[in-house]
């Protein structure tokens, strides 16, 4: 814990304590057509502490965040920043009153260098200044900051973790004394979440204070000082995180019993597993998108009616890994096959024919057309089919039935069809992807870090999406960086390791902790294996 006065925090505060909020927020409301965000919201958070912020996907937690940054106004409530009643009519009216927040997808300009990066639209940044004196500045700055970066490399040649303290550190140059962090781990390797959660708490414990978003429970519990929870927009509760654990959290986010049970027994109806793959690769190669050789001879089976698990650090092979299976990168060299029909020089556009689909590692930027309609892109898959298409006739009365078919079986509550998909919470487009492309899915689903970002009761629907399809006779390729999430759901585990395949196992013969060594580098097989049983 960063402050143990935070324990009893509440009570000191009506006590008439000294120790003040750095913000409060009373009463906030925000309303938008069709959709109550948040009602009747109270948030305290004082200096010195990390204050973990939980909600399903959708409870409004990015909304009241968006309010105390400046990019929403509230209908109705105050901001109160250092006892003083605040109008922020803009991101800039909050940073310059010490709020910053570190977005789940990163705001940064990839052409640009770290140092122009940080300096870009900053008012201190001097107006005639080399690039030199640009970098050293940058260096001294991360330095009283203890965010180690690479103030001359450029932003596309980092890995996500580097980004990320590029972006802390862009904020927290700006003087932010409230750090919004929103599922700052969704994308960082355990070693890189680490040295994360060391920054925080150097910056807590200088009188500084975080807000800490993230759907993953052991975190929370690991990182936070207290934890309030939203719920349907309004606050549920908030108490000091020692009280707390997962299954009370897990309870308190979804408003019942939530039991992430093993998903991996079959239906009695359940089709069997096929004796022949239904996807084939072949001493597979591919370069990734800087012309590095990113995945190396590798070869792996999938079989109709099973969940294959892909496991590994990320940055390891697995984007390209589920790119050339979906027909979006092409292969060097090697062969790929689908129900015996070699696809190895095939597009996207084949492989969908073929009963391919795919949910992508970042929904906005390859599983979403942000900008278009819900309904557009719940359809977007079956365009040219029937009964979307007659010839060259589009109906858009079938596309809207459709897509609210699709929404439904997803669970998605949307108020208006027409509004941009973006409006959505990230959980519900993650949630409506998924339900498009299974709807293709015939005979594989190629899964990329489905349940990232999701909350417990998105990721048991999730996962109840994927045993529908295996026990249905598709076969499923499941990438993860969750261990647990890989046990529950998948027949095998194959673990990538440097763009290679350390080994294909079974899932009931082996442990996480072999799993672990296999990711760090260790080939073994499941022959290896049956030999030390």
């Amino acid at each position: 814990m960063t402050m143990n006065v935070m324990l009893n925090a509440e009570e000191t505060i009506a006590s008439g304590s000294p120790i003040q909020p750095i913000v409060r927020l009373r009463g906030i409301a925000k309303h938008f057509p069709g959709v109550v965000a948040n009602q009747d919201v109270d948030f305290d958070l004082l200096p010195g502490e990390i204050h973990a912020l939980l909600g399903e996907n959708g409870a409004g937690k990015s909304t009241l965040m968006n309010i105390l940054t400046g990019i929403y106004r509230q209908n109705e409530g105050d901001v109160i920043v250092d006892g003083q009643l605040v109008t922020f009519a803009s991101p800039l009216d909050a940073i310059a009153a010490g709020i910053g927040m570190v977005h789940q997808h990163f705001k940064l300009v990839k052409a640009f260098t770290v140092a122009e990066n940080i300096h870009l639209g900053w008012n201190e940044t001097p107006r005639r200044i080399s690039r030199e004196l640009l970098e050293a500045r940058t260096a001294e700055i991360a330095a009283s900051l203890n965010l180690a970066v690479k103030p001359a490399a450029r932003i596309s040649d980092l890995s996500t973790g580097e980004q990320q303290r590029v972006e802390i550190l862009r904020v927290l140059s700006r003087k932010a004394r409230v750090l919004i962090l929103d599922e700052p781990t969704a994308v960082l390797t355990p070693a890189e979440a680490a040295e994360l959660f060391k920054a925080l708490r150097q910056f807590a414990a200088r009188g500084n204070a975080v807000i800490f978003i993230s759907h993953k429970l052991d975190e929370v519990l690991e990182i936070s000082d207290r934890v309030t929870v939203l719920r349907g927009g309004r606050k549920v509760t908030t108490r000091p995180t020692h009280e707390c654990d997962k299954r009370m959290l897990a309870r308190l986010m979804v408003g019942q019993e939530v039991v992430l049970s093993n998903m991996r027994e079959r239906r009695p109806d359940a089709k069997p597993v096929s004796a022949e793959p239904v996807l084939s690769l072949r001493d597979v190669s591919a370069h990734d998108d800087l012309g590095n050789m990113s995945l190396k001879r590798i070869s792996l089976d999938l079989r109709a009616g099973e969940i294959l698990g892909i496991a590994g650090v990320a940055g390891n092979g697995q984007k390209e890994l589920s790119q050339v299976l979906t027909g979006i990168r092409p292969l060097v060299s090697g062969r790929l096959q689908v129900c015996g029909r070699d696809l190895s020089a095939r597009g996207a556009e084949e492989f969908a024919a073929f009963g391919v689909g795919h949910i992508p590692e970042d929904r906005l930027q390859s599983g979403l057309a942000p900008a278009l309609s819900i309904t557009d892109n719940a359809v977007i898959r079956e365009y040219g089919k029937a009964p979307l298409s007659r010839g060259w006739l589009y109906r858009p009365s079938a596309a809207a039935a459709l897509a609210r078919s699709i929404a439904e079986a997803a669970s998605v509550t949307v108020p208006d069809f027409a509004m941009p998909v973006r409006n959505l919470s990230g959980g519900n487009q993650q949630r409506l992807v998924a339900r498009r492309e299974m709807r293709i899915a015939s005979n594989v689903l190629i899964a990329a870090y489905p349940c990232r970002g999701l909350d417990v009761g998105a990721i048991n629907a999730m996962m109840r999406y994927f045993t529908e399809l295996r026990d249905a006779g598709v076969g499923v390729l499941f990438v993860s960086e969750e261990l647990d999430e890989l046990f529950k759901l998948s027949d095998r585990i194959a673990v990538m390791f440097h763009g290679e395949i350390m080994g294909v196992v079974d899932t009931s013969d082996v442990d996480i902790e072999t799993i672990g060594l296999m990711m760090g580098g260790q080939r073994r097989s499941a022959a290896d294996l049956a030999g030390e049983n």
